[in-house]
């Protein structure tokens, strides 16, 4: 399905400059990715049990991830509707901007992948959600102009994923971390099926016009925008935060109990 300008209505300018919704989405993933972190980081010193293969937990990273990465194909739409509406937007100012920021992303999951060498050798994270999200952009970014073929495509892979074991490849994973000498228990891994199919879904969306929504007037709401604004410095710091309180709780819990 080709874009043309009665999917772009004039009137979406404004809000697609900045869309308060798309901000508050990806806020509400970094919210729900923040409560995770903690409860692990609560289970790491001993406060609660937590388990990772917990059905429960597995459902709530499903969620996660499902945000995160609907939101990859849903601002990649919305950035080709302002170009699309905005003529005076040349497509080298939208390539730039794209470059920009999949160069942050590159520099983010390097420093990810760094930091968790030298503190956790044997774990360290070498295919995150960081790493994940900018493979995903580029594979999905010329796709984003067809939104609905592009959800059709992705809700296949889902499907083909969930309902046959055609995209298991249950020897792949350990036969490549054998062959690059990588751990075979890291912090993070996201696997390239399902959730490839889940990013392409996100341009459906952008076609369905919720970007162009007005954000309610409420404090919650303007605070999940605003962590959605900042959503990779808050991914880059927050657990750094969260690991330090819980450890400085435990210490206090030691001392004077």
């Amino acid at each position: 399905m080709q874009t043309s300008s009665a999917v772009f209505p004039t009137k979406a300018i404004a809000s697609i400059k900045r869309s308060g919704v798309l901000d508050l989405y990806r806020g509400l993933a970094v919210l729900l990715m923040m409560v995770f972190h903690f409860c692990w980081d609560l289970g790491s010193f001993g406060f609660i049990e937590f388990s990772i293969r917990d059905p429960f937990w597995v459902y709530f990273r499903s969620l996660i991830l499902t945000l995160f990465f609907t939101a990859i194909g849903w601002s990649a739409y919305v950035a080709l509707t302002k170009q699309e509406i905005n003529k005076s937007l040349s497509l080298k100012s939208t390539l730039s901007a794209f470059i920009k920021r999949d160069l942050k992303l590159l520099l983010s999951a390097s420093a990810i992948s760094l930091a968790t060498y030298l503190a956790v050798p044997d774990q360290w994270i070498y295919f995150g959600i960081l790493h994940f999200i900018f493979i995903a952009s580029l594979i999905s970014r010329p796709f984003v102009r067809w939104p609905v073929s592009s959800a059709l495509f992705g809700i296949t892979i889902v499907g083909i994923y969930h309902l046959t074991d055609w995209l298991a490849f249950p020897n792949l994973f350990y036969h490549l971390i054998d062959i690059f000498h990588l751990p075979h228990k890291t912090l993070d891994i996201v696997f390239p099926f399902p959730w490839i199919g889940v990013v392409f879904i996100g341009p459906l969306l952008g076609y369905w016009k919720w970007h162009t929504y007005a954000l309610p007037k409420h404090w919650l709401m303007n605070s999940l925008a605003f962590m959605g604004r900042h959503a990779l410095v808050i991914y880059l710091l927050h657990q750094i935060v969260l690991f330090a309180f819980v450890a400085a709780l435990k210490t206090l819990v030691s001392v004077f109990l």
